[in-house]
Parts: C-alpha cells; structure tokens; sequence
C-alpha cells in the first residue's frame, strides 16, 4: 500500500505541477492580449478557470497524502494517547464519508447534470469542469484509508505528527 501511496503522490505531483505551469502561461496569455494586444483572449478565462478548479482539487488530495489538512487539535492534544487515536480513527471515517458521499457521488451527479452544457468559447462541455470531484474524492478516499490503517496499527502517530514548535 506504501508503493501504490508513494506512486499516487509522484503522479499527483506532476498533475499539480503541469496545471500550474498551465494555468500561469493562461493567464499570462489572457493579461498580455488585453493589455497588450488590445484584443482579449475569448477562451482563456474559460480554460484558466477549469485549470484553476482541478488545480486545487488534486492539490488538496496531495494535501490528504500528508495529513496536511486543517486540524484544530489544541484540545485533542490534551488527550491521552488512546483517546487521540480514537478521535483520528473518527476523523478519518469522516474523511471517507465526507469524500465518497459529496466528492465522489454528489459529484458525480454534479458532472452527468452539467455534461450536456456546452460552453460558450471551448469545446467542451461544463461537466469536465465537475468531473474532477469524483476523481479528487477516490484520492481522497485512498488517502484517508492509507492513514487509517496505520494509525489502528500504530505505526502512524495519532495527529500525524509528534511534536508541535510551541513558538508558532
């Protein structure tokens, strides 16, 4: 499961990277001939936009790789070590049901309803756009698993990491 996380996260850091790249030039591109050219870009808004969304999606996976996500943990750090397993079992059940539920069935539906829309200057369809829940909900899914598992077994840390700097 190690191999298949480590590849996931190699794959997923590549994605963000690319979109990135895409996105600035995009950008770019639609500020230079506005400005410059002084005739606008018709798709590039549209393109950075969609960019933009699978961007952040799959960077928030790669986030769930890590255990990178928000946690306000100053109260659970006063727990025993026992109870601060249970509530990091807890909050990687939640994970699960939150990604399953509204990232990868709700969007899903999200993007079968959209996909007949057609958008004004690419051709594509509005559903692309949407699509990109369900594939982030499944990383996501993976990722909440991966850590779950270790954390019952006791090789992860409960909070995901030992120590806090407490000068931050």
């Amino acid at each position: 499961m190690t191999a298949v996380k480590s590849g996931l996260d190699r794959i997923l850091a590549v994605i963000c990277w690319i979109l990135f790249a895409l996105l600035v030039v995009t950008v770019v591109w639609q500020v230079f001939s506005r400005q410059v050219l002084d005739a606008p870009s018709t798709w590039s808004e549209e393109l950075a936009r969609y960019e933009f969304v699978w961007l952040g999606f799959f960077a928030a996976a790669l986030v769930f790789s890590e255990r990178g996500h928000i946690a306000v943990d100053f109260l659970v750090r006063k727990f025993s070590e026992n109870a601060q397993r249970v509530v990091a079992i807890g909050v990687q059940v939640l994970i699960i049901v939150f990604a399953l539920g509204a990232l990868v069935w709700g969007g899903w539906r999200a993007a079968m309803g959209a996909w007949g829309q057609s958008l004004s200057a690419l051709p594509t369809q509005l559903g692309v756009m949407y699509l990109v829940m369900p594939i982030a909900g499944l990383f996501i899914t993976f990722y909440a698993v991966y850590h779950l598992q270790l954390v019952v077994r006791r090789k992860e840390e409960p909070l995901g990491y030992a120590e806090v700097d407490e000068a931050i």
